[in-house]
């Protein structure tokens, strides 16, 4: 790789940040009469809906009915989670994207938000012009972890069995098609000179049990979704994406101590709302969302599982997906990843 298609990499890698929020129906496409805003005082005075655009059972599940859980305890009302994955994340975060702005249909997004962008075709929404955030909940490492049957204990040995099979070696793209795992993945068969046969999935949990039952070889997973599968045993972590190692797994490396210098990926998940909710209902959403996410018992068990709390201002959840849409824009032109 020349000198200045090194550098492309490195800055927009270094800019990438991560995924997750998603929820709603389009209850005003359906003719009814539109329900009446509460006031942000008296808000919730019905249950809340939190969309989650991927299968159950990953770490953007985790975390949002975590929060949901506590939410409902300081609300007095349900906040319902409800996931609706498919088309890489985007019906789901279509559907909040539609939704009335009336503060009872929320997103748990992320990363798939720019993604989602910058797929080829008329997007189903317009991330920046249809949504607002509402805070950035957590950051958080991918993983790469194997099957144990696989033979593999560390990354140098992935890396020299993917060389050794080229196309061979199966490896889950939890998030699916054009999602922040396959532009990882992309990024990583092309630093490492050899591809991997990558298959994608609607979410973690569908992944995980593939990988679990020895169908697949690999998987690049949000940390946070495979600490526990990692501790037991039932899966090897290899190495983070990110520069840094994580608190919930510490012995695991970075790819970069693994031997990639400058490669750099994380992700976010945080919630988001329709574009047309009122100013005043977000600030009261975020406030309530960020004093849940700081609380001793929710922090520590977020922590445990492999995230980092970033308990974001609403203005920063919006300058992270244009951000990020200028990134991926970079780096899919620079490595030539095929989205579609």
């Amino acid at each position: 790789m020349g000198n200045r298609r090194r550098s492309l990499l490195k800055a927009a890698l270094g800019l990438a940040g991560g995924v997750v929020v998603g929820a709603g129906l389009l209850s005003n496409m359906t003719g009814a009469a539109p329900a009446a805003t509460d006031d942000a005082t008296r808000y919730p005075s019905r249950p809340v809906k939190l969309i989650v655009p991927i299968a159950a059972g990953g770490s953007a599940d985790k975390l949002a009915r975590t929060v949901a859980q506590k939410l409902s305890e300081k609300w007095g009302q349900s906040v319902v989670v409800e996931n609706q994955p498919g088309a890489s994340s985007a019906i789901g975060n279509a559907a909040v994207a539609h939704a009335r702005g009336d503060g009872y249909t929320l997103l748990l997004g992320g990363d798939a938000l720019s993604l989602n962008a910058l797929q080829p075709g008329k997007p189903l929404y317009d991330p920046l012009r249809d949504l607002r955030g509402v805070t950035k909940a957590v950051v958080n490492p991918q993983l790469l972890v194997v099957r144990p049957g696989l033979g593999v204990k560390t990354f140098q040995e992935f890396v020299a069995l993917v060389r050794s099979r080229p196309g061979e070696i199966s490896l889950a793209l939890p998030g699916g098609n054009g999602s922040l795992q396959h532009l990882a993945v992309e990024l990583l068969n092309e630093r490492i000179g050899a591809k991997t046969n990558q298959i994608p999935y609607p979410g973690g949990g569908p992944a995980t049990l593939d990988v679990l039952g020895g169908h697949v070889d690999a998987m690049l997973i949000t940390l946070a979704a495979a600490t526990e599968n990692v501790r037991s045993g039932k899966l090897v972590a290899l190495a983070v994406t990110t520069p840094y190692r994580s608190k919930a797994l510490p012995e695991v490396p970075t790819m970069q101590e693994a031997g990639l210098a400058d490669y750099a990926v994380e992700s976010w998940q945080g919630f988001v709302a329709p574009a047309s909710t009122p100013p005043a209902l977000v600030e009261r959403i975020h406030r309530d969302v960020v004093a849940v996410l700081r609380e001793p018992e929710t922090a520590t068990l977020l922590e445990n599982l492999g995230f980092a709390i970033a308990a974001s201002t609403p203005e920063a959840v919006d300058q992270t997906v244009r951000d990020d849409i200028a990134t991926y824009r970079r780096v899919i032109a620079t490595a030539d990843v095929k989205l579609q």
